[in-house]
C-alpha cells in the first residue's frame, strides 16, 4: 500500500536505476529526486531534473538528506538542508561535467587537465564540508578554497560570474543594487587573484587593514656538506644590513658535531629558525643571511703541537653569506621551501675576522680564501606573511619541527599590547691589552657572568643564540697572538624583571697558553652595572669599561671590592674620590669596549618618564615633567600606558586651573600617538583603560573647556599646529570627557546635567564656527577645519551615550550645514568634506530612521552640488552606495517612502546627467578628472549605473507618480525622458557590466522593463495627439528595440538550468517589452507615418529573435507600416526598400531562421488578404520570402564550413536575385565583390574576371562623378570603369583565359587612343600582343565537364531539385569529382541510375546526388573546321563557350542478334542547354532544357568509322607537314590499331550487319547511309595506304619488322575487304603517297591515350572495353582504379558470344575495377591458362611492382611500354568481341560517344552512377564494371572456335627484348583525324595464329611491342625514373585514341564498381569530356599546343600524341580536347596513376 513519507522527502540516487519496472523511474548515478510515497522498499517521486516524470524506483537505490518541505501535499516544494556552499558545488560540478567534456572534444587539452584536477578537489573539499568534523576556522577556510576554485572554473568556462558575501551566494533582491554591483566587483578581483595564484589574506575588520603585514624568514639548516674540519662547530646564522653595517636579528646558533651532523642527535631534521617580525621597509632593506662557523678545538687546526688536546678553544673557522635582495624573487612566489647552498669562505688574517661577512659581501677577494670544493652549508628558506598567530595556524608543521624563533634587534614595526619582553643585547666590541713583556701577543679569551646583588652567578641568563639552551658563563673565541681583539659577537642576556635592578655584568680576561700545559691565565677583570642610580637601565651606546688587574689567586668572592670602584669614564666622574690602596689596580692602558641594546616592555632608559611617573618626589618640577613628556619616545609610552595616563590625571585633579592646559596637551600627544601605525594596536588598550580604570570623574569640565579654548582661538592664530593636534585627538577626548560624566552622573546621582548639556551646545557652537570660517586666505585654517571634519564622525557614538538619536542628529545636522556650499573653497577641503559626510553615512546614527530623516537633505544637498559640477565623482558615489545600501535593508524592515521621495526629488535628475557626461566622456576616451585611466572610468560608470538603478528600484507607483506630475512643463518632461531613455540606451549599447555579469544584468533589465512600463504612459498621454513628439518617440523605440536584442535576454543561448532560472524570476523580459512597444505603436494612430521607413530596420531586428511570442506580436507591425504608406503614398515603395536592405545586413549577422520566413509570410499573408491592395502586398510578402530563403542559405553557407562551392553557388544565386527580381542594383554590385572575393580565394580567376565583368557591364565611359563605395575611392566613372578593366584583363591572364582579356584588351586601347594616351596604348597593346604569344605557346590544361543532379528538400534552397553542369577543376576526373560532391554534401546519397528521378525522391526529406560526365558541344565551329588552325588554338573553341552539353547511352531495340549485336544496337543522346555558357560568373550553371535524340545503329557505324578516318587523317597530315617531329611511334600504334583489329575481325563486323541482304531489304530507307559507310571504308583503306607510305618514310630501321607485318596485315585487310568493296583494289598501294579526296574535312575528335588501351587478348571480351577513358566512367570507379588498373589475363575460357561477355560477372577478387588495389592498367599478367580469375591481392601488388620494373624509362621505352593496351581479368572474349574491340581500342572512335562501351551500347542501360554506397556486389555487366567508359558500337564479330584464350607476347619478342627501342620523351600533337573502320578479318594474327598481338587502336600501335616488353623479357630494361618524372606515359596516340568503346556515365548502377569507388584512396578522376556524343561535323584539325608536365598523373584528355617543336616535352594531361574528349586518355592516366600509386 503506497502511502505519503513523512521525512523521507529529498535524496541522491547512489546507483543508477534502468527503470526496467512498470512505472519505473529512470535515474542516473547522483541524480537527486523529490519523495512523494513509500511502499515496502519502494519510493515513488520523481527527479529534480525532469519534474514532469512520475515513477517509482527502489529505496536501497537512494541516500536520504535532510530537507524542508514547503506547502505539504500535492504541490510540495523541497529544499535540502544543507550548507548553501554545497548545494552550490553541487550544481556548479554538474554544469561543469557537460562542458568539461566538450573540452576534451575540441582539444583544449591543458585546460581540459587542469579542470580535471579542479574538479576533484572540489570534490574533496565539499567531502570535508560535508563530513561536519571540522572547526569554524576549518570550515571558513575550506570554504574560502572552495570559492576560489569555483570562480576559477566558472571564468575559464566563462560561465556567469557569482557575486558573494562570506562565501555564500548572494540574494539580489535583499541587497541594493550598489552593494550588488560591489559584490561584483569583489567577486571578480577575488577570481583575477586567484588566477594569478596570488592567495593574500585580506582584513575584513575595518580600519584594521591599515596594519603593515609583518614577514618572516623561515631557515633550515639541511647539512654542512663541506666540513673537512674535523672538529665540532657552532655555525651562527643572523639578519645583516649591509647599508647600515649591522646585525639586525638575534642570532641562530646550530652546533654541529665533526662529521658536519648536530651534536645534539634530537635536532636531527630540527635545525630550523624563524627570523620573525621583519616589515615592508626590512624587506626593501640591502639583507643578506650571515652564517659565521666557529670551531671548537685546539688553538691551531693544523698543528698539534699547539696546546694539549684535551683543551679546547672557541676558534674563528669561517663564513657564508646569502643575498635575500636575490632569492627574494623566487621565494616570493612558491609556498614551499626552496635551497640554497652557502659557500663558507676562510679568512686569510684572522685578525680581521670581525669583518669577513663585509669583505666577502664586498667580494674583497684578497681577504679570504674560497672553499676548494663547491660545497658548504645547504639551507633551505621560506617566506611566510602574517602575524604570528597567523603563521601558527596555517604553519603548524613548522612548529612541529621545534622551529627556534629568532627576534628582530629591538622593537617590530607593531607592538602588540601584551607584547611582554625583557632583552638586553651586548656586543663584545674590542679590547686593546699590554703585551706584558712578552715577546709574541697573547691569545685573549674573555669570560663574562651576570651578577645579582648579592653576588650570586645568575643561572641560564645568557644566551649565545637562538636554538640552545641558555647558560650560565659565556667564553669568547679566541683570535691568535693578538693584544687588540676586535670580537663583534652578540649575545643576549634574558635577565628576569625582578632580578635586574642591582645585577652587573662581569668580564674576566685570560691569556691561553699554547705549551704543553696549556693553562689558561686569568690577568684582567672588568664589570658593568646594569640599572643606573636614578632607576633607567645602561643607555644603547658603546661603553668603554675600565680594566682591573688581577691574577688566578684573586677572590671575586667579595664582589663588593670592586663594585665600588668606577666601571667607566662616565662612573669615574660620578665619584672621583676613589681610594688607591684597593686590592684592584686599575690598568690605564687597557681598555674594554661592549655595547648595549635594550628590547624591554617594562624597563625605560628615559629618565624624564621615570619623573613624571615620580611627580609627587619634584613638585616644584611638574610644569617641566609635562612639557618633556613630548619628547619620550613612543615605545617609552606604549609601555607605560596606563600608568601614564593614571598619572596625568592625578596631576589633573591635583590642581585643575594650573595644570589643566598642560595635562590637556599631554593627553593630546598620547592620543594622536596612537594613531600610528606602530602603535595603533594600543588603542584597545586605551578603550579598555578609559572604560575599566579612569577614574577621572571630574576630567569632563577641563577637557571641554579646553578644547572650546582651542576652537575660539583657531581664527586668531597665525600657527595652529596644537589646535590642529587637539582636533585629530578629537574621538579620545570625546571619550574621556562623556566617560567623566557618567562617572560624575553615578557618584552625583546625575547633578549639573543641564550644566553639561549646555556646555556640550556650546562646544558645537565653536565647533559650527571652526567650520564656517573662510579659509580660502589661509592654508593652516584649511588644515585645521580638515582635521576637525575627519575626526568629527567617530564622536558620535559617544554623544549617543549621552543624548537622544534626534538630538545627535541635530547637532550633526547644524554642524554639516555649517560648512561652506559652494564648491570653490579648494580640491583638498571638497575631498575632506565629502569624506566627513562618508563617515557620517557609514556611521551608527544614519542606521536610525529618525535621524536618516533629519540628516538626509543636508547631505543630499552637498552631493548634489557636486554632482552639478561633476566634481569628486567617486567619493560621492561611495556616499550613495552607502546611502541606498541603508535605505535598502530599513526598506526590509519598515517605511522609506519619504526618503526614497527626498532622494528622487534631489538626486534623479542629477544622476542622469552626471552619467550622460561620464558616459559620452568614456566614449571619447577621456578619463573623468582625477581618474586617469579607463578603467576608473568604468567603474565610476558602473558606481553611478549602480546607484541610478537603485533609486529606480526603490521608486513605487506613488513616486513615479509624484515626479511626472512636478514637471511644470512639458518641455521639462520631455528633457527627462530623453535623457533616462539616452541612458538606458547607453546602458544597453556600451556593456557597462561584462559579460559574465548576469545577474547584474538580468537585474538591470528588469529595473529597465519596469521604469519603462512607468514613463511610458506618460509619453502617451503627454506627446501623442497635437504635442506629438517625433525625437521623444523616436528615443523611445530605439530604447525597446536594443533591450528586446540584448544578448543577455536571449535565453535560446543558455543552458536548460540557467534558462529555467531566469524564468522563474524575470519571465522572458523581452516578451514583457514587446508588449509594450506594440501597444505603444498602436497608441501612435496616424503619427506611424513618421516612423516609416525609419524603423522598419529596427523593428525587423526585433522580430528576428528567435522568440515565437516576440515575433507574433511584432511581424503584424510591417503589416501596418504597410497599410500607412500605401495610404499616404499610395504605394509601399519605402516598407519595401527598407525591408530588403535591412534584411540582408540582418540575416548575414546570424539572425532569422526557417521558421521565421514561414512565421513572416504566414501572419503578413494573413493580414494581407483583406486588402484592397492585397496583390501587390502578396508579391512583396512572396518576394521577400524568397529573398530570406536564399539569405539564410547564403548566411548558413558562409558560416558553416561549407566549401568553396557551396558557397560560391549561394552568392549568385542571391546576386541574380537582387538583380533580376528585385531590382536592388546597389545590392547586387556588393554581392559581385564578394563572389569576386570567393573565386579569388578558390584560385577561379577566370570566374572571378568573369564576375566582375558584371559590375564594369554596369559603367559607361563618363566623366560621371562616383561617391566612395566598398573599396573604391570617390573617382569618376571612367576611372572606375579602368581601374576595373585592368583588374579583370589581368584575372583573365592568371586564368589563361587570354582569348576573353584581348577584346578588353581593344576596348581599353580604343579608349587611350581617343584620349591620346600613347604611354597607356603601348603598354595595352603590349599586353594584348603578350596574350596572343601566350596562346601560341603556354601549355593550357583542358577540363572535364559533369552534370550533377540535386533532388530532395534537404538541399539549399538554390540547389533543390535541379540539374547543373560544372566545369571541373584542372586534372580533375569524375571520381575525383564524385569524391568532392560527396564530401560537400556529407548527408547525400549517390543515386545508382542516370534516368530522371521521380516525385518521391524530388519531395523526400533527403538529399540525392546524380553524377555523370558530359561532352562539351561547341558553338564556335568554323575554327574547329579550319585547317591548319593549330590545335592550341582549337582546343580553347572546344571547351570554352559551351552551353551545350552530350550524354549518350546505347542501349539495344529490337532483337538482338547473338552473332552480331551491332546490329540492335542504338544511342540514346541527350543534350542540356545551361542558362549560360561556360566558363561565366561560376563553375557550374543550371540546365535550362535537355533534348534527347535516339542514334540507329547504322548512324552509328557512320559516326565510328568516320571518326577514325579524320582521326588518321589529322595525323597523317601532321607528319607530313612535319608537325610531328622525329618520334613515329604514335603513327606506329594508329595504324597498327586500325590494320590489325581489321585483320582481326574489326569492320567486318559492319559488313555482316549492314551490308547484308536482309539488312538491305528489310532497310531501304538506309540506302544511302550503307553507301556512304561503303564509301567511308573505301575511304579508310586509302588513308590507311597514304598512312603506311608516311610510314614506310619515318619508320626506324629497328622497327622495319612492325612495319612489314603492317604492309601484309593490310594487304590481308584489303583481300578481305575485297568482296564487299570491289573497288578497293584501285585505290593507292599501300606505299602511295597521295592524299585521300576527304582529306580536307577533317574531323577533330578526341583520340584514345595509349595508356588508357589495355592489353587485351586476340580473343578477349575485354578487348571490348579495352581502352577505358580513365576518369569517364559513370560505372568504374577509375575504371579499375587508379591504383589498379592492372588487368590481368587468364586462360580460362568464357562463353563466346557477346550475351555472355556482357553478362559476365565481375568478382571482387578478379574486376580490377573493383579491387582498389589492383595494379596499374598498363600491365598485363599472363596467367596459367587453367586459373580462372585473378590472382590474391599480395599477387596482384607483386605483379604491378614486376611490372613497374619493366618499365623503361620514359625516353628509351618502347611503345609497348607507353602504352600497353588494356586487359581484364576475368577471361577472354569471343572472338567477335576480340576483333571488334581491336577497333574500338584502336583509334577508330564511336560516333555515337566516345564514352561509350560497347557493353553499354549492347545492353540495356544498366543503372549506375558512381554512387559509393552500393553495399552488395550484384552481378552486373561485366563490361561496364570493368570499363566505365562508353564504348562505341562494335564491329561485328567473327564466329572463332573455342580455345584461342591463350595471351602469349612472344610475337615479336625476339625482335624487342634485347634492345627495346627508345621513345624520346616529346610532347605528342593530337591530331584529329576521323577513325576508319577496320576490315573484319581472321581473328588470327597474321604472323602467329596463337599469338595474340596487341590489340587495340592505338593502344594496339603499342602492338606487339608490349609483348615483349611485358611478356616475357627476360631481361627486362632497367627502370630509372620514378613515376614523377615519366610524364610520357601521358602521351597519348593520336588523342581520339578514345576507346570507340568507353563505357557510359549513365549506367550507374554497378555496385561492383560502386564499391570499387567507395574504397579508392586516392584522387578520383572526373567524368569524361568526351561523355557526349560527337558532332558529326567535320571541323578542321588544328595541332594542339604543346604544355608542361604537371602532375605525373595528369592525362592528354583526348589521349592525343601531343609534340613540340624544339622541345621534347612530357606530357602529363590533355592540352586539348576535341569535341567529344578521350577516354583512352584517361585511361592512360588511370595507368599513370595507379603506378604512381603504387
Amino acid at each position: 500500500m503506497w502511502s505519503p513519507t513523512e521525512e523521507e522527502k529529498y535524496g541522491v540516487v547512489i546507483c543508477s536505476f534502468r527503470g526496467a519496472v512498470p512505472q519505473g523511474l529512470v535515474l542516473e548515478l547522483g541524480e537527486t529526486v523529490q519523495i512523494l510515497e513509500k511502499c515496502e522498499g519502494w519510493y515513488r517521486g520523481v527527479s529534480i531534473k525532469k519534474p514532469n516524470v512520475k515513477g517509482i524506483f527502489p529505496a536501497n537505490y537512494i541516500h536520504l538528506k535532510k530537507a524542508i518541505v514547503s506547502n505539504r501535499g500535492q504541490y510540495e516544494t523541497v529544499v535540502p538542508l544543507e550548507d548553501s556552499v554545497v548545494t552550490e558545488v553541487t550544481a556548479t560540478l554538474q554544469e561543469w561535467a557537460v562542458l568539461w567534456k566538450q573540452l576534451y572534444v575540441k582539444h583544449k587539452v591543458d585546460l581540459f587537465y587542469k579542470l580535471r584536477h579542479v574538479m576533484n578537489e572540489l570534490i574533496d573539499l565539499r567531502r570535508q564540508l560535508l563530513s561536519g568534523h571540522l572547526t569554524q576556522d576549518q570550515v571558513r577556510e575550506v570554504k574560502r578554497h572552495l570559492t576560489v576554485r569555483l570562480d576559477w572554473g566558472n571564468e575559464h568556462l566563462g560561465l556567469d560570474l557569482v557575486p558573494r558575501k562570506d562565501f555564500e551566494v548572494v540574494d539580489s533582491d535583499q541587497i541594493s543594487v550598489s552593494d550588488l554591483y560591489k559584490m561584483h566587483l569583489s567577486s571578480r578581483h577575488s577570481v583575477q587573484q586567484s588566477t594569478s595564484q596570488v592567495d593574500t589574506i585580506r582584513q575584513r575588520h575595518g580600519e584594521a587593514c591599515r596594519v603593515p603585514v609583518p614577514h618572516h624568514f623561515f631557515l633550515s639548516l639541511k647539512s654542512f656538506t663541506y666540513n673537512t674540519i674535523g672538529e665540532d662547530t657552532d655555525v651562527f646564522f643572523s639578519l645583516y644590513d649591509v647599508r647600515e653595517g649591522k646585525q639586525i636579528s638575534e642570532r641562530f646558533m646550530v652546533r654541529l658535531n665533526k662529521n658536519g651532523g648536530p651534536r645534539n642527535p634530537e635536532k636531527i631534521d630540527r635545525m630550523c629558525a624563524l627570523f620573525t617580525d621583519l616589515s615592508s621597509k626590512d624587506m626593501k632593506r640591502d639583507l643578506y643571511i650571515v652564517a659565521h662557523v666557529i670551531r671548537i678545538g685546539r688553538m691551531l687546526l693544523n698543528d698539534s703541537k699547539k696546546g694539549p688536546p684535551h683543551l679546547h678553544y672557541r676558534r674563528p673557522y669561517g663564513c657564508a653569506v646569502l643575498s635575500i635582495m636575490d632569492v627574494l624573487q623566487s621565494i616570493s612566489e612558491i609556498k614551499e621551501e626552496k635551497d640554497f647552498v652557502l659557500k663558507v669562505y676562510t679568512c686569510n688574517n684572522e685578525n680581521e675576522w670581525c669583518q669577513i661577512h663585509e669583505n666577502i659581501i664586498r667580494k674583497s677577494s684578497t681577504k679570504y680564501t674560497a672553499p676548494s670544493s663547491n660545497y658548504g652549508l645547504i639551507i633551505s628558506l621560506q617566506l611566510l606573511r602574517g602575524d604570528m598567530e597567523q603563521i601558527r595556524r596555517e604553519n603548524p608543521m613548522i612548529f612541529n619541527r621545534g622551529v627556534s624563533v629568532t627576534r628582530k634587534l629591538g622593537f617590530p614595526d607593531v607592538i602588540m599590547p601584551g607584547d611582554i619582553r625583557n632583552d638586553l643585547y651586548l656586543t663584545l666590541e674590542k679590547g686593546d691589552f699590554e703585551r706584558g713583556g712578552k715577546s709574541v701577543q697573547k691569545n685573549i679569551e674573555v669570560t663574562m657572568y651576570v651578577l645579582y646583588a648579592d653576588g650570586e652567578i645568575l643561572k641560564d641568563c645568557i644566551s649565545l643564540g637562538s636554538g640552545e639552551p641558555s647558560r650560565s658563563a659565556y667564553h669568547s673565541f679566541v683570535l691568535y697572538h693578538n693584544n687588540s681583539p676586535r670580537w663583534g659577537e652578540i649575545i643576549k642576556l634574558p635577565i628576569p624583571i625582578d632580578r635586574f635592578r642591582g645585577s652587573h655584568l662581569r668580564f674576566e680576561f685570560r691569556h691561553c697558553s699554547t705549551k704543553d700545559k696549556g693553562e689558561k691565565k686569568l690577568f684582567g677583570f672588568a664589570f658593568t652595572p646594569l640599572m643606573r642610580d636614578d632607576g633607567t637601565t645602561l643607555s644603547d651606546d658603546i661603553h668603554e669599561l675600565y680594566v682591573y688587574k688581577c691574577d688566578e689567586n684573586s677572590t671575586f668572592n667579595n664582589h663588593a671590592l670592586y663594585l665600588g670602584l668606577p666601571c667607566c669614564k662616565e662612573d669615574y666622574n660620578g665619584c672621583p674620590n676613589i681610594p688607591s690602596s684597593l686590592i684592584f689596580q686599575r690598568s690605564t692602558k687597557e681598555t674594554f669596549s661592549v655595547s648595549t641594546q635594550l628590547s624591554s616592555t617594562k624597563l625605560t632608559q628615559n629618565v624624564d618618564l621615570l619623573a613624571l611617573l615620580k611627580w609627587k618626589a619634584y613638585p616644584d618640577r611638574v610644569m617641566d615633567i609635562l612639557g618633556r613628556l613630548r619628547h619620550v619616545s613612543g615605545e617609552e609610552i606604549v609601555k607605560f600606558l596606563q600608568d601614564i595616563l593614571d598619572t596625568l590625571f592625578v596631576v589633573l585633579d591635583d590642581n585643575t586651573e594650573k595644570y589643566g592646559l598642560l595635562v590637556f596637551q599631554s593627553l593630546v600627544f598620547i592620543i594622536n600617538l596612537l594613531r600610528d601605525s606602530k602603535y595603533f594596536h594600543f588603542r584597545p588598550v586605551m578603550d579598555t583603560y578609559i572604560q575599566k580604570h579612569f577614574a577621572g570623574a571630574l576630567a569632563y569640565k577641563e577637557l571641554i573647556r579646553c578644547l572650546k579654548w582651542y576652537m575660539d582661538r583657531s581664527a586668531e592664530l597665525v600657527r595652529q599646529d596644537h589646535i590642529q593636534e587637539a582636533m585629530r585627538a578629537l574621538e579620545y577626548l570625546f571619550k574621556f570627557i562623556v566617560q567623566s560624566r557618567i562617572l560624575y552622573s553615578r557618584a552625583t546621582c546625575g547633578m549639573e546635567e543641564e550644566q553639561f548639556r549646555s556646555s556640550i551646545q556650546e562646544l558645537f557652537q565653536s565647533i559650527r564656527f571652526v567650520l564656517s570660517l573662510d579659509s580660502r586666505s589661509s592654508e593652516t585654517l584649511i588644515f585645521t577645519q580638515a582635521a576637525l571634519l575627519n575626526s568629527f564622525p567617530a564622536i558620535f557614538d559617544e554623544l549617543l551615550q549621552m543624548f537622544t538619536v534626534q538630538e545627535v542628529a541635530e547637532f550633526v545636522r547644524g554642524t554639516l550645514g555649517s560648512m561652506p556650499s559652494t564648491v570653490h573653497i579648494g580640491q583638498s577641503m571638497d575631498v575632506v568634506k565629502l569624506q566627513s559626510i562618508a563617515r557620517t553615512v557609514d556611521s551608527r546614527l544614519f542606521s536610525f530612521s529618525e535621524s536618516r530623516r533629519i540628516l538626509l537633505p543636508v547631505v543630499l544637498h552637498h552631493i548634489h552640488l557636486h554632482l552639478r559640477q561633476q566634481k569628486e565623482l567617486l567619493i560621492c558615489s561611495g556616499i550613495l552606495s552607502s546611502i541606498f545600501s541603508i535605505i535598502k535593508t530599513s526598506s526590509l524592515e519598515g517605511d522609506v517612502v519619504e526618503e526614497v521621495e527626498m532622494m528622487v526629488e534631489s538626486l534623479l535628475d542629477v544622476l542622469l546627467q552626471t552619467l550622460l557626461t561620464i558616459m559620452s566622456k568614456s566614449q571619447s576616451q577621456e578619463a573623468v578628472r582625477g581618474q586617469r585611466c579607463p578603467q576608473c572610468t568604468a567603474e565610476i560608470t558602473g558606481e553611478y549605473v549602480s546607484c541610478l538603478l537603485s533609486l529606480l528600484r526603490q521608486m513605487s507607483d506613488t513616486h513615479f507618480q509624484h515626479l511626472l506630475d512636478n514637471f511644470q512643463s512639458k518641455d521639462e518632461l520631455k528633457e527627462f525622458l530623453l535623457k533616462i531613455f539616452c541612458v538606458f540606451r547607453n546602458l544597453m549599447k556600451m556593456s557597462v557590466f561584462p559579460r559574465d555579469w548576469m545577474v547584474m544584468r538580468l537585474l538591470t533589465s528588469n529595473i529597465i522593463v519596469t521604469t519603462v512600463q512607468y514613463l511610458s504612459s506618460a509619453l502617451h498621454k503627454n506627446f501623442t495627439e497635437t504635442d506629438f513628439d517625433f525625437k521623444v518617440w523616436n528615443s523611445y523605440f530605439s530604447l525597446a528595440v536594443l533591450f528586446i536584442n540584448q544578448p543577455s535576454l536571449q535565453l535560446e543561448n543558455a543552458t536548460p538550468a540557467k534558462r529555467k532560472k531566469i524564468l522563474d524570476k524575470y519571465g522572458d523580459m523581452r516578451v514583457m517589452m514587446a508588449y509594450e512597444l506594440f501597444s505603444m505603436w498602436q497608441n501612435l494612430g496616424e503619427h506611424k507615418i513618421h516612423f516609416i521607413p525609419g524603423m522598419i530596420g529596427p523593428f525587423l531586428g526585433v522580430t528576428l529573435v528567435p522568440q515565437p511570442e516576440v515575433r507574433n506580436i511584432m511581424i503584424p507591425i510591417f503589416h501596418d507600416m504597410m497599410d500607412w504608406e500605401q495610404r499616404k503614398n499610395g504605394n509601399f515603395k519605402q516598407v519595401e526598400a527598407e525591408l530588403i536592405d535591412k534584411l540582408d545586413s540582418l540575416v548575414s549577422e546570424g539572425k532569422g531562421d526557417e521558421n521565421y520566413r514561414e512565421l513572416f509570410s504566414l501572419l503578413l499573408l494573413e493580414k494581407i488578404e483583406q486588402e484592397t491592395w492585397r496583390e501587390t502586398g502578396i508579391s512583396f510578402v512572396t518576394s521577400v520570402t524568397r529573398l530570406m530563403e536564399r539569405l539564410l542559405d547564403y548566411r548558413d553557407c558562409m558560416k558553416g564550413d561549407e566549401t568553396e562551392n557551396k558557397k560560391i553557388g549561394c552568392t549568385v544565386n542571391l546576386m541574380n536575385f537582387y538583380k533580376s527580381e528585385i531590382n536592388k542594383e546597389e545590392m547586387y554590385i556588393r554581392y559581385i565583390h564578394k563572389l569576386c572575393d570567393m573565386h579569388l580565394q578558390a584560385e577561379n580567376y577566370t570566374e572571378a574576371a568573369f564576375t566582375l565583368l558584371l559590375y564594369c557591364e554596369l559603367l559607361q565611359w563618363e566623366d560621371r562623378p562616383l561617391r566612395e563605395f566598398l573599396h573604391y575611392p570617390s573617382q569618376s566613372e571612367w576611372q572606375r570603369k579602368e581601374g576595373l578593366c585592368r583588374k579583370i584583363i589581368h584575372y583573365f591572364n592568371k586564368g589563361k583565359s587570354w582569348e576573353f582579356g584581348i577584346p578588353l584588351c581593344r576596348e581599353l586601347a580604343i579608349q587611350y587612343e581617343s584620349l591620346y594616351d600613347y604611354q597607356s596604348l603601348s603598354w595595352i597593346r603590349k599586353m594584348e600582343a603578350t596574350y596572343y604569344d601566350n596562346i601560341m605557346e603556354q601549355q593550357r590544361l583542358e577540363p572535364e565537364f559533369f552534370r550533377v543532379g540535386f533532388y530532395g528538400r534537404k538541399f539549399p534552397f538554390f540547389l533543390r531539385n535541379k540539374e547543373y553542369v560544372c566545369r571541373g577543376h584542372d586534372y580533375e576526373r569524375l571520381e575525383a569529382f564524385q569524391q568532392r560532391m560527396l564530401s560537400e554534401f556529407p548527408q547525400a546519397i549517390a543515386m545508382q541510375h542516370p534516368n530522371h528521378p521521380d516525385d518521391s525522391i524530388l519531395q523526400c526529406d533527403a538529399q540525392y546526388l546524380q553524377i555523370y560526365a558530359v561532352t562539351p558541344i561547341p558553338d564556335n565551329i568554323d575554327v574547329l573546321q579550319m585547317d591548319r588552325v593549330p590545335d592550341r588554338i582549337k582546343s580553347f573553341y572546344r571547351v570554352n563557350n559551351i552551353r551545350k552539353f552530350r550524354y549518350d547511352r546505347p542501349f539495344h531495340k529490337g532483337p538482338k542478334d547473338k552473332e552480331n549485336e551491332f546490329k540492335s544496337l542504338w544511342i540514346e543522346r541527350t543534350t542540356l542547354t545551361l542558362t549560360h555558357s561556360l566558363p561565366g560568373i561560376s563553375r557550374w550553371f543550371e540546365v535550362e532544357r535537355r533534348e534527347l535524340v535516339e542514334v540507329s545503329p547504322l548512324e552509328n557505324a557512320i559516326q565510328v568509322v568516320e571518326n577514325k578516318n579524320q582521326e588518321l587523317r589529322t595525323l597523317i597530315s601532321q607528319y607530313q607537314h612535319k608537325q610531328m617531329h622525329g618520334n613515329i611511334n604514335l603513327l606506329s600504334m594508329c595504324l597498327n590499331g586500325v590494320i590489325d583489329a581489321a585483320v582481326n575481325g574489326g569492320i567486318a563486323r559492319y559488313q555482316e550487319a549492314f551490308f547484308d541482304k536482309d539488312y538491305i531489304t528489310k532497310h531501304p530507307g538506309d540506302a544511302e547511309k550503307i553507301t556512304q559507310l561503303k564509301e567511308l571504308m573505301q575511304e579508310q583503306v586509302h588513308v590507311l595506304g597514304v598512312g603506311l607510305a608516311v610510314h614506310e618514310k619515318f619508320v626506324h630501321p629497328e622497327m622495319r619488322p612492325l612495319h612489314k607485318k603492317l604492309i601484309d596485315q593490310f594487304q590481308m585487310m584489303r583481300s578481305s575487304l575485297y568482296h564487299e568493296l570491289p573497288g578497293l583494289d584501285k585505290l593507292s598501294p599501300a606505299c602511295s603517297g597521295t592524299s585521300t579526296p576527304r582529306s580536307n574535312v577533317l574531323v577533330s575528335h578526341g583520340p584514345m591515350s595509349p595508356e588508357s588501351i589495355k592489353l587485351v587478348h586476340r580473343h578477349s571480351p575485354l578487348n571490348l572495353l579495352g581502352s577505358v577513358r580513365h576518369s569517364s566512367s559513370s560505372l568504374s570507379s577509375h575504371t579499375s582504379s587508379e591504383t589498379g588498373n592492372l588487368v590481368i589475363l587468364t586462360d580460362s575460357s568464357v562463353g563466346e558470344t557477346a550475351e555472355d561477355m556482357y553478362h559476365m560477372q565481375a568478382s571482387p577478387s578478379t574486376s580490377s575495377l573493383s579491387s582498389t588495389h589492383s595494379a596499374p592498367s598498363q600491365m598485363i599478367n599472363s596467367a596459367p591458362s587453367s586459373a580462372r580469375g585473378s590472382p590474391s591481392l599480395p599477387d596482384k601488388y607483386r605483379h604491378s611492382r614486376e611490372m613497374m620494373m619493366l618499365l623503361p624509362t620514359h625516353r628509351d621505352r618502347p611503345s609497348s611500354a607507353m602504352y600497353p593496351a588494356a586487359i581484364m581479368e576475368n577471361g577472354q572474349p569471343p572472338n567477335f568481341q576480340r576483333a571488334l574491340i581491336q577497333q574500338m581500342i584502336g583509334p577508330c572512335k564511336p560516333c555515337s560517344d566516345p564514352n561509350l562501351s560497347v557493353a553499354e551500347k549492347a545492353v540495356p542501360a544498366a543503372p549506375s552512377s558512381w554512387s559509393l554506397d552500393s553495399g552488395t556486389r550484384e552481378a552486373l555487366p561485366f563490361l561496364s564494371a570493368h570499363v566505365g567508359s562508353i564504348l562505341a558500337p562494335p564491329v561485328p564479330p567473327r564466329s572463332l572456335p573455342h580455345g584461342h584464350y591463350s595471351l602469349h607476347f612472344d610475337a615479336f619478342h625476339h625482335q624487342l627484348s634485347d634492345a627495346p627501342p627508345a621513345l624520346p620523351a616529346r610532347t605528342l600533337r593530337k591530331s584529329p583525324l576521323h577513325p576508319i573502320p577496320a576490315s573484319p578479318t581472321s581473328p588470327q594474327s597474321g604472323l602467329d595464329g596463337s599469338n595474340s598481338t596487341l590489340s587495340g587502336s592505338a593502344s594496339s600501335g603499342v602492338s606487339s611491342l608490349s609483348e615483349s616488353n611485358f611478356g616475357h623479357s627476360s631481361e627486362p630494361p632497367p627502370r630509372t625514373d620514378t613515376m614523377d618524372s615519366v610524364p610520357s606515359q601521358a602521351w597519348n596516340t593520336d588523342e581520339d585514341l578514345e576507346t570507340p568503346y568507353l563505357p557510359v556515365r549513365y549506367s550507374l548502377s554497378e555496385p561492383d564498381v560502386l564499391e570499387s569507388l567507395k574504397s579508392q584512396p586516392c584522387r578520383s578522376h572526373s567524368a569524361p569530356s568526351g561523355v557526349i556524343p560527337q558532332d558529326t561535323m567535320d571541323p578542321p584539325a588544328l595541332p594542339p599546343k604543346p604544355y608542361h608536365s604537371r602532375l605525373p598523373n595528369m592525362e592528354n584528355e583526348e589521349g592525343m600524341i601531343i609534340e613540340d617543336d624544339d622541345k621534347h616535352r612530357p606530357l602529363h594531361r590533355k592540352v586539348s580536347q576535341p569535341v567529344s574528349g578521350g577516354k583512352e586518355e584517361q585511361a592512360r592516366v588511370a595507368w599513370e596513376h595507379g603506378i604512381s600509386e603504387q
